[in-house]
This record gives structure tokens, sequence and C-alpha cells, in this order.
């Protein structure tokens, strides 16, 4: 019996494929490897994350800024499914007009997905929080994947 092989995506299919998504998993060097969720935009050429302030991850990030992120969409009974998988360095984004841009970009990330505003707690605000105070208030980090070495980029056929 030969093994099958999942086949790769190209690398136009895997951007607009990340693109489209806007939850991810980012994995986390430390004693023990750290998973969490993360909501993210994409602008063509980067990822970015916001998060909170506080937590493990802030904390393994300053350790180790090397992480796995994982990007996923299949059906509901598996015969469809997409993932990819960055190997890179997550990076507090320093640049004031970057970060406003990209605060923006999660604004219509929220509104055009109708994303709960419950949302708003996991970047660092209170879900009563009008959208916008994203941009007037930084309670939240925003982090940019940079130093990507290996895209693993699979889909069911």
């Amino acid at each position: 019996m030969d093994v099958q092989k999942i086949p790769a995506m190209e690398r136009k299919e895997y951007d607009a494929f990340i693109a489209n998504q806007y939850m991810s998993r980012i994995a986390f060097k430390g004693d023990y490897p750290y998973v969490a969720p993360f909501l993210y935009v994409f602008n063509g050429k980067f990822i970015y994350f916001l998060s909170t302030r506080y937590g493990k991850k802030v904390e393994l990030v300053k350790s180790d800024p090397q992480v796995a992120v994982e990007i996923e969409d299949y059906s509901s009974d598996m015969s469809e499914y997409r993932f990819v998988t960055l190997q890179g360095c997550i990076n507090e984004v320093d640049n004031a007009s970057e970060k406003l841009e990209v605060r923006q970009m999660f604004i219509e990330l929220i509104r055009k997905n109708n994303l709960s505003p419950n949302i708003l707690a996991a970047l660092g605000h209170s879900p009563q929080d009008p959208l916008e105070s994203l941009l007037k208030e930084e309670t939240s980090i925003v982090w940019k994947l940079v130093d990507v070495q290996e895209i693993v980029a699979l889909k069911s056929s």
C-alpha cells in the first residue's frame, strides 16, 4: 500500500486562504509548548495580531520570540480541509503609523465578520467599549510575524 501524500497549496493559494481567515493558533516556546488562539489580520505581506498586555504569551515572547502560527479551515465531516503553518518570530510593532493601520484593519475585520463585542476582552478592552477604542487606547499589543523560516500549506484536494 502506497502512502498518500496530502496536496500542497501554492503561494498564491495559501496567501488567499490566509487573507480569508481570521483565527489562528500560536505555539510559543517555554518549559513546554504553549498554544493560544489569536485573531489576526493579513495585509498581503505580514500577519499581525493583537493581544492583551499581560499573560503567559507576553512572558514567553520576551524570553524567545520564535513561534509557530497555524491557520486552518475544515468542513464538519473533515471531507475538506486546509491548513497553513508558519514558523518565524513574533515582534511587537513600535512604529505608530503601522500600529494605527493595523488597529484599523482589526476594526474592519470585526465589523465585516460581525464578530461579538466580547472579542474586545481578548484584545485588552471591555466588550462595552466602542470599536474605535482600539485606535485611541493602547491597552493591547500589536504583534507582527517576521523572519518566517518555513511555511507548510496543505489541503484535502
